[in-house]
């Protein structure tokens, strides 16, 4: 889709502005990677004003960096050094204003700064303190290093996802990191905010990857307590072991997805490729793979998009495998207008969508310490005062306003399918 032919908004999203269902809430955010982030972008999105607390020495390889970062939209940012004492001071003062800090800190790091949960609650005690980290607060691996597939390994996420001959395939970082991480805490600041309605005080929210990968795993772990699963990976129904739910390479060398699952869409996705349904019943598992390899076979024979007009307006449950760049022009997400430019970048669009407070886009990606004058002039801080700070390594004030994401050279749309 050419930028220049936007599409008509969907209802429930604004292109600029600040809106949404969380307008009112302010979030205080302790810089970091992977969940916290994404959690804080998902607060933005659904209209809080999300404070960012960056550290002092980031650098400008971080400053760079950002500028395409698309996770940091919709913030503002404060560049702190919170190993200070006076940063701590200014840490706390904000959180006397604000309803939520959101924190990716191993076990222990906040309390050692001063600014753990017991010490942000005396100065605010309706304040919701979520912690996010890859194991939990307790336990014996609580200290330990990790990343996506640690935590997925440990809850059993991860064993299942591959061939029987080959590793077990890792699903990008989404499963933990935002799945079970990021959306998580989401889940739980949301919760603990209404909570707060009804008792007037805050809590404290233990959101672990680990725990969010388990939670996951229900249906899994109910289908294998059931006999209805085996852990041999790419022998069941979901895992690429079935003919009827798995993705299969066409003649140009792309994908296509099926997932036939229901006896009625089973029949249609065969009878759509010549076969006859009566000759291939659907439980028969010793059938599966030869009609894996009949079913590839056929694939090969036609072009992606081809299959993909071929089976348009059936329901065999075909679609075409779009690449990200690609997904951009995919003809359902455009009438969504699923993504939106913003700043020369293609921003995905708040999700979900709301009726009576739609969300919005209100910035591109924020820079490290953008907002500290404005921060501190607002907690009655003078320009001379802010200038000391900075000259001492407290804060980080001086940030070229013209390293934005507005001065990147604009983003060419993804060509089409």
């Amino acid at each position: 889709m050419n930028s220049s032919q936007q599409p008509p908004a969907s209802p429930g999203l604004m292109s600029t502005g600040i809106s949404g269902p969380l307008t009112g809430v302010r979030v205080l955010e302790l810089s970091g990677v992977g969940p916290t982030p994404f959690a804080g972008m998902m607060l933005a999105d659904l209209g809080a004003e999300v404070l960012r607390i960056d550290r002092v020495n980031d650098g400008e390889d971080v400053l760079t960096a950002s500028r395409a970062d698309l996770m940091a939209r919709g913030r503002r940012s404060l560049a702190l050094d919170l190993k200070s004492d006076e940063g701590r001071d200014i840490l706390l003062a904000l959180v006397e204003s604000h309803d939520v800090l959101l924190e990716g800190f191993r076990p222990g790091v906040c309390e050692r700064l001063g600014i753990g949960p017991q010490a942000c609650q005396s100065a605010n005690e309706r304040l919701v303190f979520a912690r996010m980290t890859g194991w939990g607060q307790d336990g014996p691996l609580a200290a330990a290093a990790g990343h996506d597939i640690n935590y997925m390994a440990a809850a059993g996420g991860l064993h299942p996802i591959g061939t029987d001959a080959a590793p077990p395939v890792p699903p990008l970082n989404f499963v933990a990191d935002f799945g079970g991480g990021g959306m998580l805490v989401v889940v739980g600041i949301l919760a603990a905010l209404l909570e707060r309605q009804r008792s007037g005080r805050g809590q404290i929210i233990d959101a672990a990857m680990v725990d969010g990968v388990t939670i996951q795993t229900a249906q899994l772990q109910g289908l294998i307590q059931s006999g209805a699963w085996t852990e041999q990976r790419a022998a069941n129904k979901l895992d690429g072991g079935a003919p009827f739910y798995r993705s299969y390479q066409t003649l140009d060398g792309k994908y296509v997805a099926v997932s036939a699952l229901e006896a009625r869409f089973y029949r249609t996705f065969l009878t759509e490729l010549g076969l006859d349904p009566q000759q291939w019943p659907q439980d028969d598992r010793s059938l599966w793979p030869a009609l894996h390899q009949l079913v590839a076979d056929i694939f090969l024979q036609r072009s992606r998009d081809d299959w993909e007009s071929h089976f348009a307006g059936t329901d065999a449950c075909v679609s075409a495998v779009m690449s990200p760049s690609e997904a951009r022009t995919h003809e359902h997400l455009v009438a969504r207008r699923a993504f939106i430019e913003l700043d020369g970048l293609h921003h995905p669009v708040p999700a979900p969508r709301f009726s009576r407070t739609p969300t919005s886009l209100s910035t591109g990606p924020v820079s490290a310490g953008e907002h500290t004058r404005e921060v501190l002039h607002g907690l009655g801080f003078t320009a001379g005062d802010i200038d000391d700070l900075h000259r001492r390594g407290i804060v980080r004030a001086e940030v070229d306003q013209h390293h934005r994401a507005s001065d990147l050279p604009r983003v060419a749309p993804a060509e089409g399918k």
